[in-house]
């Protein structure tokens, strides 16, 4: 009897069923984080970036981008390496939502569950939905969203 091989980061489609969890470490947002994706998407609003204007505001300091969340939720997610080499295309984002803000030292880490794994036309294939939320340091939810990958499949 052969051993087989498996080589790091051999992931499949079959690997993420319906209630599969990824959970990641946790990052903590700076003043830097929302300097830097300030200059990088052109959005130096003063609710970002005033500490004097955002007094006045419901937040009373500045917060961080929404788009910014997203993005560091996306690369936590990515640095579990929990994908491997399973996906083909990532087919889209749904439903985002920012039911909370996100301040300068708040700790987030993130949490998505499969709620839809799905066949394709082709055997090789296949798609899966996850639920993300992107929980603070006090497990209040501050992002949600849905994502959908392509996959391999083993084949048998």
């Amino acid at each position: 009897m052969e051993a087989s091989i498996v080589q790091l980061g051999e992931r499949y489609w079959d690997d993420f069923p319906v209630g599969f969890t990824i959970r990641t470490r946790g990052l903590t947002v700076t003043e830097t984080h929302i300097v830097m994706w300030a200059a990088v998407a052109g959005d130096w609003l003063p609710i970002h970036m005033d500490r004097e204007f955002t007094k006045n505001t419901v937040f009373g300091e500045p917060v961080a981008h929404g788009p910014l969340t997203l993005s560091l939720a996306l690369g936590l997610v990515t640095q579990t390496n929990v994908y491997g080499d399973a996906i083909i295309a990532w087919l889209g984002l749904d439903e985002v939502r920012l039911p909370a803000p996100v301040r300068i030292g708040d700790t987030i880490h993130v949490v998505g569950v499969v709620e839809e794994q799905a066949e394709t036309s082709k055997l090789e294939r296949g798609r899966v939905r996850i639920a993300f939320q992107v929980l603070n340091q006090r497990d209040e939810v501050v992002l949600t969203y849905l994502t959908s990958f392509l996959m391999h499949r083993k084949l048998p």
